[in-house]
């Protein structure tokens, strides 16, 4: 990349920061303008698909905007990225979305530091992270492989679906998963419920690689027999 480790790790805490902080922040002032949680959620997922189209193409070209161990364990797994710095890129997100939220808390005059007590388990919530975490991962890399250029707007418009056709409301990050913990409002999950989330999300991101690398690899179409050296 063309730019140092320093820099990359700092986009990767910075965006993730950003993201959590809409995240949160969004579901604070949805909740606050309106008693109907559909129409709450729909103020929470319209912010949410939006910055990251924001973000992932200001931030994309310094740290290839990752924001989610998930999706820096696959670019690991593919060698995209060395393993030293991709265990750099996960600690820089979720310390990045452990600060979004408290940014969040404090333009919302909330206590900084909170334990969510919002209950999000069971084997439907489970299911539906790894389905949602799949499908971000299938999103990003076919889209890279056939639309590069499009990749901000696929993954934004991909959440914003995600948000309504999952059960769990389409968390499909660890360290979002991890930052939500710390805040009891709307968009808040338990601790004792985040591990089997991250569990589910990490094993739906791992089917997504195996099945778009065996579908997306190269063929050999030649019909010709191998030459022999020596008898050309």
């Amino acid at each position: 990349m063309a730019f140092d480790l320093k820099r990359r790790l700092a986009a990767e805490a910075m965006g993730t920061a950003i993201l959590v902080a809409t995240v949160v922040g969004s579901g604070i002032m949805a909740d606050r303008l309106s008693d109907d949680v559909a129409v709450s959620l729909l103020g929470n997922t319209i912010p949410t698909g939006a910055i990251l189209v924001v973000l992932i193409s200001i931030l994309g070209p310094i740290s290839g905007a990752h924001f989610n161990p998930a999706v820096t364990m696959v670019f690991a797994a593919r060698r995209e990225i060395e393993a030293n710095a991709a265990a750099l890129y996960a600690l820089a997100q979720v310390l990045g979305g452990i600060a979004g939220t408290l940014i969040a808390h404090a333009m919302f005059d909330l206590q900084l530091f909170q334990v969510s007590e919002t209950a999000r388990t069971g084997t439907g919530q489970w299911i539906a992270e790894a389905v949602a975490t799949f499908g971000l991962v299938l999103t990003i890399l076919a889209g890279l492989r056939f639309r590069g250029d499009a990749i901000p707007w696929l993954v934004g418009l991909y959440i914003t679906a995600a948000y309504w056709f999952t059960a769990s409301t389409s968390f499909a990050n660890p360290a979002v998963a991890v930052a939500r913990a710390f805040t009891n409002t709307f968009s808040g999950i338990r601790p004792t419920d985040v591990p089997l989330f991250v569990v589910a999300e990490v094993l739906g991101a791992l089917v997504a690689a195996a099945i778009v690398g065996w579908m997306l690899a190269e063929r050999n179409t030649s019909t010709s027999p191998p030459t022999v050296k020596g008898t050309e």
